[in-house]
């Protein structure tokens, strides 16, 4: 199957067409359309056009090209029609994958894994971000090394083929290990000065809740909103990376830390949450987990699963956790309409529910009494009194 996308072309813009496969056996919970519908939001957010896609179901997968060699025919063929300079792949290919598909394509060869990596990239703008995306993409890289010489393995046996290109190889191969090296000490760093942080604020006994959620559920918006502050939040995917702590006070002088943290996203790389250990840990440290959702994303119950499958992974199954749906103003006229939540949705979990809209503030007051009151029935909290006005913020 085929769809053309109506985008407009920029000069310079990158003309990607993708490639999405799934296996009998194999499948997920997420619909392979919408799972290539993602996919077409990630490469347009790392700035691709996008001029189709291709999709396969197949018994089993291709170890030397990922899709059946006929699709494969199909794909070089539809070249003349749609003028690609990329082509992505919607799983993360093998070294020997990408290769293989590189030469028989004559084109750059990406998988979702990288485009991810590109997007976070561009996105990281403080000093443990860059450090984060790095390590995961020189960990990504280094297995893929080989690729890069290809050109001297393509002229076979003889002069200048039996010793530069190995040994080039090898000295990049031996630069990257060592970068990944570097880079692990310099993270080990920025984790042991979040753990004397996070003693600092065990001392003072203030509570923490962190803010999870599906990239561009709205994390970062509820953050301003809370607190009175312009953290960017844009309707993209992964529009903010780097973590963002703020301090709020009750009226009663109930004082807790609120963090932001980076969106999680369906097939999110085991390397990515690899890379990332060090700002997830805010996670494990946290008393209390706000799941934000967007109610009005199709996917909202799928999405919904894939965020708490990931946390899950990271053993936090048992931390207390509240759920909060957002966007409700795009489903509402007004906020005291009635809400119907998906079919499905209450089937899913047998938390409290907060419906709100970050954007407008609507039913945050209740959401934030939910916070309190679930904070204060820890064991571990003891209020910190405070003279500040109600939700005030301070840095």
């Amino acid at each position: 199957m085929v769809r053309k996308a109506l985008l407009g072309t920029e000069a310079g813009t990158e003309r990607a067409f993708l490639v999405g496969v799934e296996v009998k056996g194999m499948e997920d919970s997420w619909p392979l359309n919408d799972s290539m519908e993602e996919l077409s939001q990630l490469a347009m957010t790392a700035g691709a056009e996008v001029l189709g896609r291709i999709t396969q179901k197949l018994e089993v997968s291709s170890p030397s090209y990922y899709l059946g060699k006929g699709k494969l025919q199909d794909l070089i063929s539809l070249k003349g029609r749609y003028p690609y300079t990329v082509v992505i792949f919607n799983d993360e290919l093998s070294p020997r994958q990408q290769r293989n598909l590189e030469e028989a394509l004559k084109v750059k060869v990406i998988d979702r894994t990288a485009l991810i990596l590109d997007i976070f990239a561009k996105r990281a703008h403080t000093r443990e971000g860059q450090l984060q995306v790095e390590l995961a993409q020189h960990q990504y890289l280094l297995p893929r090394l080989a690729g890069q010489w290809s050109h001297l393995e393509r002229l076979g046996a003889g002069i200048g083929t039996r010793g530069p290109g190995e040994s080039q190889l090898e000295t990049d191969r031996r630069l990257i290990r060592r970068r990944i090296h570097r880079l692990k000490r310099q993270l080990e760093g920025v984790r042991r000065h979040r753990e004397l942080y996070r003693q600092n604020r065990k001392r003072n006994r203030i509570p923490v809740v962190a803010l999870v959620g599906y990239t561009n559920a709205g994390k970062s918006t509820l953050l301003n909103t809370l607190s009175q502050t312009n953290v960017l939040a844009e309707n993209k995917l992964f529009s903010t990376l780097d973590p963002v702590t703020r301090r709020l006070t009750s009226s009663d002088g109930f004082s807790f830390l609120i963090t932001d943290t980076v969106g999680f996203i369906h097939k999110l790389p085991p390397s990515i949450v690899a890379a990332f250990r060090a700002t997830l840990e805010e996670l494990t440290e946290a008393d209390l987990i706000v799941h934000i959702v967007d109610i009005t994303h199709h996917n909202a119950v799928e999405q919904f699963k894939t965020v708490e499958n990931i946390l899950v992974d990271l053993g936090l199954e048992n931390k207390p956790r509240l759920l909060a749906l957002n966007k409700i103003d795009l489903l509402l006229q007004k906020p005291d309409d009635l809400l119907q939540l998906p079919p499905d949705f209450n089937q899913t979990t047998d938390r409290t529910i907060f419906p709100i809209s970050a954007l407008k503030g609507w039913y945050l007051d209740q959401l934030l009494e939910g916070i309190t009151r679930c904070l204060r029935q820890l064991p571990s909290t003891v209020e910190s009194v405070s003279h500040k006005s109600t939700f005030a913020t301070s840095q």
